[in-house]
């Protein structure tokens, strides 16, 4: 599956440590629970907004924000494990249950829309492999 960071803003803040290059995001935020931010409106709309610049942001989620287009145009290459699930079930959930948020946030961090394709690419393919194996 595709492995597009977002953007989405991952909540799951892939992070530079100590603003100096390294070659992997810093793990700081690894335990943050992506689900409960999900399945909570207040913390989901802050984060959004964060990333939006319509509300102030935490300091992770300044992070976030900066990182984000280093993490787009390596392939989150620097991303953990972690951060990379936490990435791919962000974007999921943005894409299938927030789509009007998702094109605000894929407007500002990926205008071609390049990780929309390849979401939609991966279910149509796991769907596909699933049918195939009944």
């Amino acid at each position: 599956m595709f492995m597009l960071f977002i953007i989405s803003f991952i909540i799951v803040p892939v992070l530079k440590c100590c603003g100096t290059e390294t070659s992997t995001y810093t793990t700081q935020y690894d335990e943050v629970d992506i689900k409960e931010i999900m399945g909570n409106e207040r913390l989901l709309v802050a984060y959004i907004g964060c990333l939006l610049d319509k509300n102030p942001c935490t300091p992770e989620g300044k992070e976030l924000k900066r990182n984000i287009p280093d993490a787009l145009q390596s392939d989150c290459s620097k991303c953990s494990d972690k951060q990379r699930e936490n990435a791919d079930a962000w974007i999921e959930f943005m894409i299938d249950n927030r789509p009007e948020d998702w094109t605000k946030l894929e407007e500002r961090y990926n205008p071609d829309g390049s990780y929309r394709t390849k979401y939609l690419e991966g279910k149509h393919n796991a769907t596909s492999n699933v049918d195939e194996s009944k």
